[in-house]
């Protein structure tokens, strides 16, 4: 049985098209629109990939630096080796040191992000089950392995995001808040999405990009037109 609109939903939903796609510029427009939340929600995209996610070699994730941030304030723990540890709490780190590890242990996760030293890695096979299901895992891939954790840091809480394929081929991301102006939505988003189609696998085959999404925390999905993209 499907739950009943709320007028507010109903007034909301009539203002998209199901027969229209929305250039980049309209959607931001519209989902600033159609956003009902009292308090500043997040701006998110979702990008269908035309990629075989059966095939390894055609997982795409990594990471973008968003020209101005998320709007997130990001927690951060730094596992890294003793000397790296006044350097990550300069740079930002939340918490700091490898005590944390036996907090995470007892069922501790009260953060957005582990950056470590590769020197440590071998101390969190213990952790792995926990950290792996929530993605928190630290991963070179990703940036969050590094012998200058400093940096990493540095760039997280300044806006780098990192990003993968579901199991689906989608990849979800926040990319700004509603609150943010219309021009730093539209260079955080084209950033976001240089990277994307930069990452495409040399294996996949036909269309790459199957369609994009932009929504903002409870809303409706907005249509976007992929030439907003395909062409720059």
């Amino acid at each position: 049985m499907s739950k009943k609109l709320t007028k507010n939903k109903k007034k909301f939903l009539e203002k998209i098209s199901t027969k229209k796609k929305y250039s980049l510029e309209e959607a931001i427009v519209l989902v600033k629109e159609i956003n009902f939340v009292k308090f500043d929600a997040s701006i998110d995209i979702s990008v269908h990939l035309g990629i075989d996610v059966r095939v390894p070699n055609q997982m795409v994730r990594g990471t973008v630096l968003l020209p101005h941030g998320t709007g997130k304030n990001i927690c951060i723990l730094a596992l890294v080796s003793k000397d790296k540890e006044i350097e990550s709490k300069k740079a930002g780190a939340n918490y700091v040191g490898l005590n944390y590890i036996e907090k995470i242990q007892s069922g501790w996760t009260e953060f957005d992000i582990i950056v470590a030293t590769p020197s440590v890695m071998n101390q969190l096979d213990g952790i792995g089950k926990i950290l792996g299901p929530k993605g928190l895992m630290p991963n070179p891939k990703m940036g969050t392995v590094s012998v200058n954790p400093e940096e990493s840091i540095k760039e997280i809480k300044s806006g780098r995001i990192t990003f993968k394929t579901d199991r689906y081929g989608i990849v979800h991301a926040s990319i700004g808040k509603v609150s943010f102006s219309n021009q730093y939505l539209l260079e955080n988003i084209g950033e976001f999405m240089k990277i994307i189609i930069r990452n495409k696998p040399s294996s996949s085959k036909g269309s790459y990009i199957k369609s994009i999404y932009l929504s903002s925390t409870m809303s409706y999905g907005i249509p976007l037109d992929l030439k907003s993209f395909v062409n720059k």
